[in-house]
């Protein structure tokens, strides 16, 4: 990649749920994606994309070189995964998406693409759901042309990595647990991963300013309109 060939779309998160599914969909968009990652991972078969590999220390200046024009942040741990510490969680889900973004910013681009979660809320007595809320408020401040939220219930896909009994039971529930999510509710019903990865997909590159956040359904209609279209 050279100075004078700014990415398009930069992925960060690569290795999660929803980054491997946007990474697997450049098999058949029609996308220029870089992605972010700390480690060299294995590409699915037909994966059109530039790998970039860095500590997470250095990604904000790999973000600076890159130069994105659009960032999307898949970015996130659980409690769990980093031993219940309250602290470690932030420093990932929101000091690291928030440096991210940040450096982004400073290098020019003009769209941040967030996967939040639905429930985000900065007031909410919830950690988990008060951090959500309080990133998708820092970046809101970062000066971005467009932000875009994606606030997914729970995310339908296969996770790697330790095993999550009670997120997989979730899993296998949520089509019936969806039936009772209506009106206002509607907005925690749960989501496939290929879905949110095609909605960022469909995303990336709009031209309308401004702040949108996107819900379940809004989710599904650009996943079914990144079928053809694409804006990178």
């Amino acid at each position: 990649m050279s100075d004078a060939e700014p990415v398009p779309l930069l992925l960060v998160g690569a290795t999660g749920l929803i980054g491997s599914a946007v990474i697997a969909a450049t098999a058949t968009a029609d996308v220029q994606l870089a992605a972010l990652a700390r480690r060299e991972i294995a590409m699915p078969a037909g994966a059109r994309l530039e790998m970039l590999v860095a500590d997470p220390a250095q990604w904000a200046a790999a973000i600076v070189r890159a130069r994105p024009a659009s960032l999307a942040i898949a970015l996130g741990t659980t409690i769990k995964a980093v031993g219940g510490d309250a602290r470690a969680f932030r420093a990932v889900d929101h000091d690291l998406v928030i440096a991210c973004a940040r450096a982004a910013r400073e290098a020019g681009a003009r769209q941040a693409i967030l996967v939040s979660s639905a429930g985000a809320d900065a007031a909410s007595r919830n950690f988990y759901l008060s951090v959500k809320g309080e990133t998708e408020a820092a970046i809101n401040k970062l000066g971005f042309a467009r932000v875009d939220i994606l606030r997914p219930g729970m995310l339908i896909g296969p996770r790697t990595g330790p095993s999550r009994p009670a997120e997989r039971a979730g899993q296998i529930l949520s089509p019936l647990i969806d039936l009772f999510l209506r009106g206002s509710l509607a907005r925690y019903r749960s989501v496939p991963a290929r879905a949110v990865a095609a909605a960022i997909l469909a995303l990336a590159g709009a031209e309308v300013r401004g702040r949108h956040v996107h819900y379940p359904a809004d989710i599904h209609s650009l996943a079914l309109r990144s079928d053809s279209e694409c804006h990178v």
